[in-house]
């Protein structure tokens, strides 16, 4: 028998392949998960800026004394549906965070349980379930700020141009 100080013979015994795929299988969902809700977020981020700008520009035209009573009932309802948006959008990007910190958290447990070996299985349904059930409510919020933009959008007609300031030159 021959002496093995170093362990080699252990490190370059086969592994069954179904094994090693299986590990990378493992390894790798948190990162495609954590990749998908980072794109969700931007998504998410750039529609929110998008409203906001709405919002100021709507804000304008109501302090604007020259709109008509009319105008200013459409603006109002108007207003009032962008800040349903910016709350769907809020709950949309607060799922996602916390979606994203969820999904760390089953990649740290995923590595913590090879190195350990101990019960992790309870910590990633937890961990990666709750990233799942987050991602989903975000989803949902960023549906009820589509269907906002749509309902709008029907009931209202299209957003109001942008207001343009007319520039005074002597």
């Amino acid at each position: 028998m021959a002496l093995d100080p170093v362990g080699l013979n252990a490190l370059l015994a086969p592994e069954p392949i179904d094994s090693v795929a299986h590990v990378i299988q493992v390894a790798l969902t948190p990162v495609f998960m954590l990749s998908g809700v980072a794109s969700l977020l931007t998504l998410f981020n750039t529609r929110l800026a998008r409203v906001s700008d709405h919002v100021e520009e709507v804000a304008h035209r109501l302090m604007d004394e020259s709109t008509d009573a009319t105008e200013s009932a459409r603006l109002e309802r108007h207003q009032g549906r962008l800040r349903r948006r910016i709350l769907a959008l809020d709950s949309a990007v607060m799922l996602g965070g916390v979606g994203g910190a969820l999904t760390c958290g089953a990649a740290l447990a995923l590595f913590l349980g090879s190195l350990h070996n101990s019960q992790t299985v309870a910590w990633l349904i937890f961990l990666f379930g709750g990233a799942l059930f987050c991602t989903v409510g975000a989803l949902s919020a960023f549906l009820v700020d589509t269907l906002l933009a749509w309902h709008g959008l029907k009931r209202d007609g299209a957003l109001p141009k942008p207001f343009t300031a007319v520039k005074v030159t002597r």
